[in-house]
């Protein structure tokens, strides 16, 4: 007799488009829930899934199943977390993994608020711009910025980062200040490798118009605030986060390039696996982070 668990174990699989992921997820092994899958279609008496090395695709007969099957999971879902919400008590540890820049400047103090807020829950941090492998590392979410490539990990988006163009004072004086995007060929622009496209290929946007300029010079680095120290010793122009470097324009040791041209902005997001469950205690911790993101958001 087919149960609801099968069921949600195979709406499982088709949503995580993945035996491993969804058996991670599962908690169990991935040849255990194959084997349960392989149950379910010997119990129905039809082929529910395509199987190779490197994809999953559903039969007709899957398809049709899992529409019906979703339901189901959806409903074990909520029955869960109508349960967990009874619970009052939240602990345990939370192992996540951040940008350098936002957990330097920003993340650290969010954590330690809210470590002082759920005393019983230990938060186990690691900075790092590699975007890592959530599940085989055992964690449970990450703050990352940009385009989510991975459709089987869940998105929740926290705020937009704007990017800026400067440099210091003590540069200007010395090379000249660029009046337009093609005067920057003609500058030592600093790179910022710590992005998937565009470290040399700047990207602006003005009145609708998109623009992009091939920039060149003595230093290119992964990190943002090595960049940061380069351009307050008049090293050259940045094209950095401008979060990275707000305190420094405020105080005037940066100064903004290109006023009527917008540089880049990407979208912030917290990162987790697809999960028929999330803890409620990561719920929270993602809430906080959110909300902390809100109210410095001027620094973005």
């Amino acid at each position: 007799m087919i149960n609801a668990t099968e069921l949600s174990l195979f709406a499982l699989v088709v949503e995580a488009k993945s035996f491993n992921k969804a058996a991670a997820v599962a908690g169990m092994s991935t040849p255990a829930l194959s084997k349960k899958i392989s149950k379910l279609e010997s119990e129905i008496g039809v082929q529910l899934l395509y199987r190779t090395t490197r994809k999953l695709s559903l039969t007709q007969a899957g398809s049709t199943l899992y529409e019906h099957a979703k339901y189901i999971n959806k409903q074990v879902n909520e029955a869960i977390g109508a349960v967990s919400c009874l619970s009052d008590k939240v602990g345990g540890v939370i192992k996540i993994t951040v940008p350098t820049i936002s957990g330097e400047l920003f993340l650290a103090d969010m954590i330690t608020d809210f470590c002082q807020q759920y005393p019983d829950i230990t938060i186990d941090m690691r900075l790092e711009n590699d975007f890592v492998d959530l599940v085989k590392e055992g964690l449970d979410f990450a703050v990352r910025t940009g385009v989510l490539e991975d459709s089987s990990l869940i998105a929740k988006p926290l705020l937009t980062s704007h990017w800026v163009v400067c440099c210091s004072p003590s540069y200007i004086a010395q090379y000249g200040q660029p009046k337009t995007l093609a005067e920057l060929t003609q500058h030592n622009c600093l790179a910022y490798t710590y992005q998937a496209q565009g470290a040399y290929d700047w990207r602006f946007s003005q009145k609708g118009e998109h623009y992009s300029i091939k920039i060149s010079g003595n230093l290119a680095t992964n990190n943002a605030q090595a960049l940061r120290k380069a351009a307050l010793a008049g090293g050259g122009i940045v094209y950095v986060p401008r979060c990275s470097v707000y305190e420094d324009l405020q105080k005037g040791d940066l100064t903004v390039l290109l006023p009527d041209y917008q540089p880049r902005t990407l979208g912030v997001y917290a990162v987790y696996p697809y999960t028929k469950h999330l803890p409620n205690k990561v719920k929270l911790l993602i809430e906080h982070i959110k909300q902390g993101y809100e109210k410095i958001g001027h620094c973005f």
